[in-house]
């Protein structure tokens, strides 16, 4: 009896530590800070950046193909008015988004993945049956899933609930997804048909039971917010028993995926470039950094296995026994992509606080700030094409933060023109900067005072 109560407490214990240990990373619509959403391009990156799964948003087409897209009128991302529910597919196949690549359907997008198992889905049904009776699009999701035998890589979630209902009839087993903004959703009518809630970040906020009680109901918990990378609303997050987090930054959902689940050493195995303007020695581990006489040079390519998280630093370990800090190696940047930005200066933007990070990193923000009024040189970059992190004498930026200072001649101009459009900053200084020389300086200080003076003889009189 006492060995039977012992092993009920051993998987008490045990199931406490597999339910609240990590929580699945849902990169919302790829990896949208990075690359154009719902692309190949971005699904890629967030399934590189540690995703579980990628969410996607489906409208139908007026000649009923399923289209993978957010919005119904794709102007946002194609710069072209289109409304996908009113174009037929030949048309809407010719728009392209700003990475060159097309509009979508499910059905390439299954195709391309296909023989890609790491690769799983959510999918967003885009409608309201309240306005549409027609159930072709739940139809049309069910047999394309079918098709590509993605039953066990595809889940499905909504804001309607009627069209969840159905699928848990054309799709028994289908794990189905029921997104709320408010209580008033959460009812004993809906909660029975699915298996989990995508629940507002606000909502559990105000309603902090709300995550125990759906779990007593053996549902499980997504949250989605306007992600950011906050690490305050990370750490809070991270701090609830949720399942998933459905986040426009997969990596950093990825890196707190980690953390909660005490884990030093993950998979990588991309390539990447060192953009060191030094040659630096490597380690034999992160730990007990002991360089070796191994070194990475300046553009070298590496072949990054595994990063590992040491120090309050991350470290990317490129072969046996041998290790690199992270900071300056790039996996998603390449040559041709800072080619317009290199020795280039910065400036802080007018009026705006630039804060200054000890690698690039949100997580690593310090309480300095980059002087206003002040030229840096550029001397390192990381991160993406849309979200590029520079690198300066005071520390990192965000390229975002900054007006890029030195585009005055032509040839700055042709290589700033190569550029896919996506990856054009048009955070840029027109005019030259001219710095007040410190003889100026003293001289309209010293009219200043003179001026005020002789304002101040006039105000007694």
């Amino acid at each position: 009896m006492k060995r039977q109560s012992q092993i009920l407490t051993a998987l008490f214990f045990s199931i406490i530590f597999l339910t609240g240990s990590g929580f699945t990373v849902v990169g919302h619509r790829g990896d949208p800070s990075k690359y154009p959403e719902e692309t190949i391009q971005s699904d890629d990156s967030a399934f590189k950046s540690g995703a579980d799964y990628v969410e996607l948003d489906l409208h139908l087409s007026s000649d009923g193909v399923l289209v993978v897209s957010h919005d119904d009128d794709l102007f946002r991302v194609t710069h072209t008015h289109a409304i996908v529910s009113q174009n037929s597919w030949q048309t809407l196949s010719q728009l392209t988004y700003d990475n060159g690549e097309h509009v979508m359907t499910l059905d390439q997008l299954f195709k391309h993945y296909q023989n890609n198992p790491r690769a799983k889905f959510i999918l967003e049904t885009k409608i309201d049956h309240a306005l549409d009776p027609s159930y072709e699009l739940e139809d049309q999701i069910a047999a394309t899933i079918a098709k590509y035998h993605m039953e066990k890589r595809v889940r499905i979630h909504s804001f309607s609930a009627a069209s969840l209902f159905y699928f848990r009839r054309i799709m028994p087993d289908a794990y189905l997804i029921l997104i709320v903004g408010s209580l008033k959703r959460i009812n004993f009518s809906n909660l029975p048909q699915v298996n989990a809630v995508n629940v507002s970040s606000d909502l559990i906020l105000n309603h902090s039971w709300l995550i125990h009680w759906l779990h007593l109901l053996g549902k499980e918990v997504f949250v989605w917010t306007e992600m950011d990378e906050s690490p305050s609303l990370w750490n809070w997050l991270i701090n609830k028993n949720i399942d998933g987090v459905v986040t426009n930054f997969p990596s950093t959902g990825f890196k707190y995926k980690l953390a909660k689940e005490g884990t030093e050493k993950y998979d990588i195995h991309r390539s990447g470039i060192y953009f060191g303007k030094r040659r630096t020695a490597t380690t034999m581990n992160p730990y007990v950094r002991v360089k070796q006489k191994r070194f990475v040079n300046p553009g070298q390519k590496l072949d990054v296995m595994y990063g590992v998280r040491a120090h309050n630093q991350l470290y990317y370990q490129i072969a046996n026994q041998t290790f690199i800090s992270a900071e300056f190696v790039n996996l998603d940047l390449k040559p041709q992509d800072i080619a317009p930005y290199r020795d280039k200066q910065i400036i802080a933007k007018p009026q705006k606080s630039v804060a200054i990070y000890r690698y690039p990193e949100n997580q690593f923000k310090t309480s300095k700030k980059l002087p206003a009024n002040t030229l840096f040189k550029i001397q390192n970059f990381n991160g993406s094409p849309q979200s590029m992190w520079l690198y300066t004498s005071l520390g990192w930026v965000k390229a975002s933060d900054i007006l890029f200072y030195g585009f005055f001649d032509q040839a700055s101009w042709q290589t700033y023109r190569l550029l896919p459009r996506m990856e054009r900053y048009t955070n840029v200084a027109l005019t030259p900067y001219q710095p007040l020389q410190a003889a100026q300086v003293r001289s309209w200080a010293k009219l200043f005072k003179v001026t005020t003076a002789i304002t101040s003889k006039k105000a007694v009189h």
